[in-house]
């Protein structure tokens, strides 16, 4: 069983998937032909969720109340699970990887000593965003599912976090987003109406399109 260390020191993440993190930053270190690739998905791989949300906006606009409800609530969500992972940064302060296994393979730069390791805030988005996505749509949520399993592998390999950051990360990011996205599709349906027939209705309804009924996700 894990245990807190000193409150100083925090969380001691190399004592729980320090050894794979290794394994992963010595995979790394034998193909720099990746290296490049993974660091450029690592730091800016976000814009592909929102080119994501926008599709899935753009054909929600087309569907029912409950289906436009959880596309306008997926920002929420997301902001909030980053909110979340802050706070239990903050509470179990696990210091970098690079910090406490500093011989260890490092494609990113290392962070300032307070920006904590555990859990992932990119994982934790990116899997806030496909979630909250995949309630709407299967397919576009399932790709958005694929890259954000890609985006937390990616934050081993550039070496900025331990496995069970990332993890951790996406059970944060599913948890948050199927809270948020759900309870819109229950409770916000009425309020989206409303939207649908005001100023903002050219950004929720397509011409012509029928949007009394609920749509089913596909």
């Amino acid at each position: 069983m894990t245990t807190l260390s000193s409150p100083a020191q925090g969380l001691d993440g190399a004592a729980i998937t320090g050894g794979l993190y290794t394994d992963v930053t010595e995979f790394a270190r034998h193909t720099p032909w990746l290296n490049g690739p993974a660091e450029t998905y690592s730091s800016l791989g976000m814009g592909v969720f929102v080119i994501f949300g926008l599709m899935v906006w753009w054909r929600a606009r087309h569907q029912g109340n409950a289906v436009m409800a959880a596309v306008l609530a997926t920002p929420f969500a997301v902001v909030i699970a980053y909110v979340a992972n802050s706070g239990i940064k903050n509470i179990f302060q696990e210091p970098r990887p690079c910090r406490a296994l500093p011989h260890d393979f490092l494609i990113e730069a290392c962070p300032p000593v307070d920006d904590y390791a555990f859990p992932s805030n990119h994982t934790t988005v990116a899997f806030a965003f496909a979630v909250a996505l995949l309630v709407v749509s299967r397919w576009i949520g399932s790709i958005a599912l694929l890259a954000a399993a890609v985006m937390g592998a990616s934050r081993v390999y550039v070496g900025a976090h331990y496995p069970h950051d990332v993890a951790a990360g996406a059970l944060v990011g599913t948890a948050v987003a199927l809270l948020v996205v759900l309870a819109a599709r229950l409770l916000a349906v009425s309020f989206v109406r409303r939207l649908r027939t005001g100023a903002l209705a050219p950004l929720l309804t397509a011409p012509g399109a029928v949007t009394g009924r609920p749509a089913r996700a596909r």
